[in-house]
């Protein structure tokens, strides 16, 4: 670690936690220095802390209402990544963005709709009222995957869009550390929306332009699962082009697919692995008969952390005075995703009625 590092901390000790962000973490953990991991329970921030001690040996733990207050009042803190249930982590981010800190809050950005219009309100209020204006960020790993980079770079090669298909086909069986997750069971909108903003995200991404309206079908076929666990929907891009989004939340065969026709070519990106490393097939299809392909392996939740560190590191520099930060990470992004799925599933509750995405 650096000396002058950005001292961040973490809020949460679950299986994200232990098996994503600290591992991750510690593959730049020259860049900054983890202070602590907080959690509700002494016993869940005890474990994530004896995980992390092996890279960060200084991490401190930190538990309950004591340990969060010691983390708001703590000035050397100036980042923190809330990775919790998704119905709470609004409320926490926005009490540790009131007490100056950056954030860099997992997806989904929030839980509802509304949810999202007095998340957005609080935040600004909270930005006219504190000179530094805290960064609040939302972790999208899907934006900062190589693939989505690069076949983004290709889109100029296909022409005009013609048709968009995206194809999820996940594999949430009780094998799945996330299937007993407690909170994304008492989600509206369930695995679909917790999962789906990450496919949504990728989509906007490639195409480069908003979903201004959807029509969806969802259904309940698998009964361990939280309703609704299928959707087929149509989607209206503002660009003209429409397309479909089709999710099944426990498939016995994963398959995970954007396709784009283009008037002068095809581009796809598959989810798939080779020679043992996961990660994502881009492959290119021209008019002139030409097939381009390539491999590239997962490293968007690297990605993501490096840039927000980043991004502490030069706003706390710079003193907050109209410092950009990366715009793949701001929460109006998340927004954005969860408000496409939100009128995704409100049209499956009206049988498919059109409903138009709100715009944030």
């Amino acid at each position: 670690m650096e000396k002058g590092a950005a001292q961040i901390a973490i809020i949460g000790a679950g299986i994200f936690v232990r098996t994503q962000y600290i591992p991750r973490l510690s593959e730049i953990s020259h860049l900054f220095n983890l202070k602590a991991i907080w959690s509700r329970s002494e016993e869940s921030a005890r474990g994530a802390v004896e995980i992390a001690r092996k890279h960060f040996p200084e991490v401190e733990c930190k538990w309950g209402d004591n340990g969060l207050d010691e983390i708001i009042h703590d000035h050397s803190i100036i980042g923190v990544a809330v990775v919790l249930a998704g119905q709470t982590q609004v409320d926490f981010s926005l009490r540790l963005l009131k007490a100056g800190k950056h954030v860099l809050q997992e997806k989904p950005a929030a839980a509802s709709i509304s949810e999202l219009e007095t998340a957005l309100s609080s935040y600004e209020s909270i930005c006219a009222n504190l000179p530094g204006h805290p960064i609040w960020a939302v972790a999208e790993n899907y934006r900062f995957e190589p693939a989505f980079a690069e076949c983004k770079k290709l889109m100029a090669d296909i022409g005009d869009m013609m048709s968009v298909q995206v194809i999820i086909e996940g594999s949430m069986s009780s094998s799945n550390p996330y299937f007993s997750s407690s909170w994304r069971r008492n989600f509206t909108g369930g695995f679909i929306l917790d999962m789906g903003v990450h496919f949504i995200a990728g989509l906007r991404m490639l195409v480069g332009c908003e979903i201004v309206s959807v029509s969806a079908m969802t259904s309940h076929v698998d009964t361990t699962l939280p309703p609704p666990d299928n959707i087929s929907s149509l989607f209206q891009l503002e660009n003209g082009c429409s397309g479909v989004f089709v999710m099944v939340v426990s498939a016995r065969l994963p398959k995970i697919v954007w396709r784009i026709v283009g008037l002068k070519g095809t581009l796809q990106i598959e989810r798939g692995n080779l020679d043992g490393r996961h990660g994502y097939l881009v492959s290119f299809y021209g008019s002139d008969g030409q097939n381009k392909s390539s491999f590239f392996s997962f490293s968007g939740v690297t990605d993501e952390l490096k840039a927000f560190i980043h991004d502490i590191s030069q706003a706390t520099v710079k003193n907050g005075s109209a410092y950009e930060a990366e715009p793949r990470l701001s929460f109006v992004e998340g927004a954005r995703d969860v408000a496409v799925l939100e009128a995704m599933l409100e049209s499956g509750a009206r049988q498919g009625a059109l409903v138009q995405v709100k715009k944030f």
